[in-house]
């Protein structure tokens, strides 16, 4: 409770307005949803070049059963690039809310190394853009985010545009980048491939921060508490934040989660879905 009424505080809700924003989902529960498992976002040609490749590029998809033009959350596993499974981490209640989840595995070290990662999340999120209209999502509504080396690559992927690019996708053409308590630097397991410690920060072409630029997507950064949250992590996001509007970036957002350590999936969905709802309402009104 102690925690859940931090959130409450710093988010700025207070109660009956939180209470508002909890009933306009928790109604949404009913919903009818579908899933569809292990559907490979590679082609075949590509698929071929390894058995691994094939096993693990893979994703699944919850949407609502019978709507149109919902929108849909590309979602990134954490584990720093060598660990965990799209089955296994993700915040379970944006399921319960009228858009449409993706959860996509990639490869991961040893087996794969910089840029694999970022070329399957690349290959991921253009597959959702060449194919969620056919499950009745909206393409001008595909959000990208993911938690810790999840959200590093949904970083990666929404604000250095050549990764989409490979697929003839505009990467300006996400509704929105939502990293959760991703590296904002060069990922450490990219440095430790390189014989850097996790304790030096970098700042290369692997890192979001390389990339800050006016014309990126909606940007909205969340993290645990600072002082609880993984070496630097705030503190990189901060950084972001702030490079992001000095280059001229309208729409970045930095929310820091008091109580909560670098686990913070949970809370932090309350802030994705509130996002969405206000991105979904604008292109409504675009109509």
């Amino acid at each position: 409770m102690k925690k859940f009424l931090l959130f409450i505080l710093l988010t700025g809700l207070g109660i009956s307005g939180f209470s508002q924003y909890y009933e306009r989902y928790r109604t949404r529960a009913d919903i009818p949803y579908n899933t569809k498992s292990d559907i490979p976002y590679y082609n075949d040609s590509v698929t071929q070049m390894g058995q691994y490749k094939r096993d693990k590029c893979m994703l699944d998809i919850y949407f609502p059963k019978n709507e149109k033009g919902f929108a849909t959350v590309v979602w990134f596993h954490g584990g720093g690039l060598r660990g965990g499974d799209k089955t296994e981490e993700y915040p379970h209640l944006l399921k319960e809310s009228g858009i449409c989840i993706v959860n996509a595995n990639y490869r991961m070290y040893p087996q794969a190394k910089c840029p694999d990662y970022l070329e399957d999340a690349a290959a991921a999120v253009a597959w959702v853009f060449n194919n969620i209209e056919n499950y009745g999502g909206d393409t001008e509504l595909i959000f990208v985010s993911g938690h810790s080396a999840g959200g590093y690559l949904a970083g990666m992927i929404g604000l250095d545009k050549k990764w989409l690019a490979e697929y003839n996708v505009d990467a300006d053409k996400i509704a929105g980048i939502i990293p959760l308590s991703g590296h904002m630097i060069t990922h450490f397991k990219i440095r430790e491939e390189n014989g850097i410690s996790s304790k030096q920060p970098v700042i290369d072409e692997y890192a979001p921060l390389f990339h800050v630029r006016a014309d990126a997507p909606p940007l909205v950064l969340i993290t645990g508490d600072r002082e609880l949250e993984f070496l630097g992590r705030y503190e990189e996001n901060a950084y972001m934040a702030r490079m992001m509007k000095i280059n001229g970036h309208k729409k970045t957002f930095l929310y820091e989660l008091q109580g909560f350590n670098h686990e913070m999936e949970e809370p932090a969905s309350f802030i994705i879905l509130e996002f969405i709802d206000k991105i979904s309402r604008e292109r409504k009104k675009k109509e």
